[in-house]
C-alpha cells in the first residue's frame, strides 16, 4: 500500500515531549497537546527511548502508520549546534556531563531509522508562528520572532526557512546588546544576563531578567508592595504579571521596560534583516486582552521603522505557544521532503 507521506514534529523540555503529526496535505493531525515525559534527567539514551515512545503514541493517536512518515522534526532548547549536537558546555535542561557534546539528532536518527532534522526551540516556535501567520505566502516572506520565557529565545525566518548560521546560533536575539539610553532610570543599574552579558536583551526581557535585574531596583522605589513580602525575588517574579494585569503601578514600571526593550531589539532587526513580520510569544502576552494590547502597543511605540517599512510590515503574537515547537518542528521537517 502506498502512504501520502507525513511528517512528526517532536518537542523536547525539561519535563515533557510534545508530538504533532503533519499530513501531507499540511494539515496537523492534532489540535492539543500531546504529551509524555521527557525523562531527560536520566541521561541521553532513556530521553532518546522516550522520544521514539512519544512518536509511536502519537502515531497511534492520529491513525498514521509508520511506513507514511517521512521524516522527523525535533526540537530542544540550546545552545546546540546546527546538527544538534548539545554544546560542549550542556545547555538548557540538558547540563549533566553525559548530555556534553551529545550528538542527539544523530542519536534519534539511528534509533528510528528515518531521517530526523533539527532546529532549537526558537527556530521551531518562530517557523510555525510564520507558516501560520502567512499561509500560502509563508516561502516568499521574512519574519523575527521573540519568546519570552526563563529567557529570550527567538528565531529569523527568510523565505520561509529557519536562518540557523554557521554554528547554528543565528537568531540568539536575547543575547542582542541594546541601547540603555532612556530605557534605564538615572539611577538603575546596568541590567547583567545569565549569560554573563551586560546590557543584552535578555536582561531585561525574561523572567530572570524581572528576577535579578528589574525587581531589586522597582521594589527599593516602592518600599510598602505587596511584593516585597513574598518571600524571595523568585516568587515575585512569577507573580508579577498577575499584578501588571491589574494595572499595578510597580509591575507597569517593570513591563514597560521590558516592552520598550522589545522594540529596541525589532529596530535592531529592522535594519538587519528588514522583515515582513515581528512575532512576540510567551507569558508576558499570554494575558488578558487589555493588559496584552497594552504591552504589544507600547512595543510597536518603541519600534522605530521607516514609514515603507511600516507600510510593509506587522508586529503579532505567536498563534498556539504550548504547540508551536513540536508544530514547528514538523514544518522544518515537511520542508526536506521531496515535493
Amino acid at each position: 500500500m502506498v502512504h501520502q507521506p507525513a511528517v512528526v514534529g517532536l518537542d523536547v523540555g525539561g519535563t515533557a515531549i510534545n508530538a504533532t503529526v503533519l499530513d501531507a496535505n499540511g494539515d496537523f493531525l492534532v489540535d492539543r497537546l500531546v504529551e509524555i515525559p521527557s525523562r531527560v534527567l536520566e541521561g541521553p539514551r532513556v530521553a532518546v527511548e522516550a522520544l521514539a515512545d512519544a512518536m509511536a503514541n502519537v502515531l497511534a493517536l492520529t491513525g498514521t502508520p509508520l511506513p507514511a512518515v517521512a521524516a522527523v522534526g525535533l526540537d530542544t532548547p540550546g545552545p546546540a549546534s546546527a546538527e544538534g549536537v548539545i554544546s560542549s558546555k550542556g545547555s538548557t535542561n540538558f547540563s549533566a556531563p553525559e548530555w556534553w557534546g551529545f550528538d542527539f539528532r544523530g542519536a534519534l536518527q539511528d534509533r528510528l531509522k528515518l531521517p530526523v532534522i533539527y532546529n532549537n526551540d526558537g527556530n521551531a516556535a518562530a517557523l510555525y508562528a510564520h507558516a501560520q501567520h502567512f499561509g500560502a505566502l509563508a516561502p516568499a516572506r521574512s519574519s523575527v520572532s521573540a519568546i519570552v520565557g526563563t529567557g529570550l529565545g527567538g528565531g529569523v525566518v527568510e523565505s520561509g526557512w529557519a536562518v540557523k548560521g554557521a554554528a547554528g546560533m543565528a537568531g540568539e536575539l536575547g543575547h542582542v546588546y541594546l541601547p540603555m539610553h532612556g530605557l534605564l532610570e538615572p539611577d538603575q543599574p546596568m541590567p547583567v544576563c545569565n549569560c554573563g552579558l551586560i546590557g543584552d536583551a535578555e536582561s531585561i526581557a525574561s523572567l530572570k531578567g524581572i528576577e535579578n535585574n528589574l525587581l531589586p531596583y522597582w521594589l527599593k522605589r516602592y518600599p510598602d508592595h505587596e511584593l516585597n513580602h513574598v518571600g524571595s525575588l523568585a516568587k515575585a517574579a512569577k507573580l508579577v504579571r498577575s499584578y501588571g494585569e491589574r494595572g499595578d503601578e510597580l509591575a507597569l514600571k517593570v513591563f514597560g521596560q521590558q516592552a520598550m526593550a522589545m522594540g529596541r531589539l525589532f529596530t535592531i532587526a529592522a535594519n538587519f534583516t528588514d522583515p515582513a513580520a515581528y512575532f512576540i510569544g510567551g507569558g508576558v502576552v499570554e494575558t488578558g486582552a487589555q493588559f496584552r494590547g497594552w504591552f504589544l502597543d507600547t512595543v510597536r511605540n518603541h519600534t522605530q521603522l521607516r514609514a515603507e517599512q511600516e507600510k510593509a510590515a506587522t508586529i503579532a503574537l505567536v498563534p498556539d505557544l504550548d504547540m508551536a515547537g513540536a508544530r514547528g518542528a514538523a514544518i522544518a521537517a515537511r520542508q526536506t521532503v521531496p515535493g
